[in-house]
């Protein structure tokens, strides 16, 4: 096992990961910007390291200084969470040019699957079931027109690099095509520097549904069930649950081997995530693959009971899996709401500020995951999210009470916060009956 990794990452995941290292014996190296000076990352570390100004450009994203950090620190490893470099083979293969581990798939494993129409093309050669969708990528926008007309519409664009969302636009009609692909293609630039859009036929209302997997360098992979996450907003997920009430078990067993054949025909290894649409005739089709630790990862911690962060430590320092597909058993179920320092009254403009008379939820079946505390100021200028609520319950009727108390037992003053939102969501009648799709926030939720 490593001696001593760093985190090029903050916020609630770099607390997450330092938990684990606490608990394998790891000496720990946080790194933080002007701004995060007093995170609470930085104060569990057993070492912090400051690597630049606020901005992330000059200090989460800034390759040599979180390489030179690393080095003079005596780390072994490099954990890059989510978000950041997590997904960058380039910076990968720069910690592996520096002797550091990096904690996650082969940087070739990330770059092929990092590129959504190379991951369609090795899906369909894994035998996982795809959207119906163009071969490659679009060369023009006069491409564009045809393969949409021989498709038929909806369609959607869609960019092959980056994620959350971003560079996607449905298109209805081919009126709509020529103006839909220059934005998307625009955004997908100005995003991840890659330009590059694929299409393929756009599903109608579906479920967003992902299998989290876990493999090693020994060849062994297990998967720990799927995860609903079609409550989102802007292509940004909002709260998830595992499993799904949608999947029955011959449907859970199918996506679960899909994806594993999909790790196998790459030779992944670390944990990495399988993204489904699922119809409304339970058919599933892939659609891309997460080659990093999810944000959303503790409900199927929950309902598995397998510690994945601890997973991809083990599997990077060349251990094998601690357990087999016949130890997981999927019980209960869990939910996750992500609490946003935003003001859903405001079109969900950020909120920054310092916090005030902060309590946080526990009791049974309560965790919260968080780097937020009384007093912390939180910046402008990273993401909105300050705290991970997590409940786990029985079966999913009492997973949603127990959430609707975690959150009525949530004070968060000094800022707006989705909190009140996020319990409107959870008294919909049409998510207590479990009818949802990625439409739902527009459909049924009457634009609040």
């Amino acid at each position: 096992m490593f001696n001593k990794i760093l985190i090029a990452n903050r916020g609630e995941i770099a607390v997450r990961i330092i938990r684990a290292c606490k608990e394998l014996g790891i000496k720990t190296v946080a790194i933080y910007s002007e701004a995060d000076t007093d995170s609470l990352h930085v104060a569990y570390a057993d070492e912090a390291i400051c690597v630049g100004a606020a901005k992330s450009q000059f200090s989460y994203l800034n390759t040599p200084n979180i390489l030179n950090a690393a080095l003079i620190s005596g780390a072994e490893a490099v954990h890059p969470g989510f978000g950041y470099f997590s997904e960058n083979p380039l910076f990968a293969e720069a910690c592996e040019a520096c002797g550091l581990v990096f904690i996650g798939p082969k940087s070739t494993v990330m770059e092929l699957m990092g590129d959504k129409a190379e991951a369609k093309r090795t899906a369909i050669k894994a035998g996982c079931p795809v959207i119906p969708g163009g071969d490659g990528l679009l060369e023009n926008e006069e491409e564009a027109l045809r393969l949409a007309n021989e498709m038929g519409y909806p369609v959607r664009f869609k960019a092959t690099a980056g994620g959350g969302g971003r560079g996607i636009r449905v298109v209805s009609n081919s009126s709509e095509v020529q103006n839909a692909y220059r934005v998307a293609s625009a955004e997908a630039e100005a995003a991840f520097g890659n330009g590059a859009l694929y299409i393929e036929k756009d599903i109608q209302n579906p479920r967003h549904i992902e299998v989290q997997i876990l493999g090693d360098m020994h060849g062994n992979y297990v998967h720990l069930g799927e995860r609903e996450c079609s409550i989102q907003r802007r292509n940004q997920k909002l709260i998830e649950e595992a499993p799904s009430c949608a999947i029955d078990e011959t449907t859970r067993e199918s996506m679960g081997k899909a994806a594993i054949a999909l790790a196998k025909e790459v030779g992944y290894y670390s944990a990495g995530t399988i993204e489904y649409l699922l119809d409304s005739d339970n058919n599933f089709y892939f659609m891309e693959m997460n080659t990093r630790i999810q944000v959303e990862h503790p409900v199927s911690e929950y309902v598995s009971g397998v510690d994945i962060v601890k997973e991809q430590l083990r599997v990077a320092c060349g251990e094998k899996l601690s357990v087999t597909q016949d130890d997981i058993n999927i019980r209960g179920h869990a939910i996750e709401c992500r609490i946003l320092a935003e003001d859903p009254s405001n079109n969900f403009a950020p909120s920054a500020g310092v916090i005030k008379n902060l309590v946080l939820p526990g009791g049974p079946g309560v965790r919260v995951d968080t780097h937020i505390y009384d007093g912390y100021e939180v910046p402008p200028y990273y993401d909105a999210m300050i705290c991970k609520i997590i409940v786990y319950g029985k079966d999913r009727e009492e997973a949603i009470i127990r959430m609707k108390r975690a959150l009525s037992e949530t004070n968060i003053d000094g800022i707006k916060t989705n909190i009140k939102y996020q319990y409107k969501i959870l008294e919909n009648p049409y998510f207590e009956k479990g009818d949802i799709t990625t439409s739902f926030i527009l459909d049924k939720m009457n634009n609040d």
